[in-house]
């Protein structure tokens, strides 16, 4: 006699929904109280920190540092062609 597996609440639960790399939703069942299922992100421990730390700045990139290393790079030049024209 073959066992009948009751499958019917697994196939109503939730589909994950990420996409894949063919383009298709995923079709695993979402993990419970999450979005996803477990290979996409919905597993424990997965995700960003709290606080989300990774999004801090340390500030090379702003608009002052930016114009800061410009002026370096102006003052090497112009030290530079001193440099040459001592030589020649």
């Amino acid at each position: 006699m073959a066992h009948k597996r009751n499958t019917g609440p697994m196939m109503s639960s939730p589909r994950c929904g990420a996409k894949t790399r063919s383009g298709t939703p995923c079709n695993s069942p979402a993990v419970q109280g999450k979005k996803r299922c477990r290979m996409h992100g919905g597993a424990q421990g997965s995700g960003a920190p709290k606080g989300n730390k990774n999004a801090f700045k340390d500030g090379a990139y702003t608009k002052a540092q930016i114009e800061e290393y410009r002026e370096v790079g102006r003052a090497i030049r112009e030290l530079e062609a001193s440099l040459r024209s001592l030589k020649s």
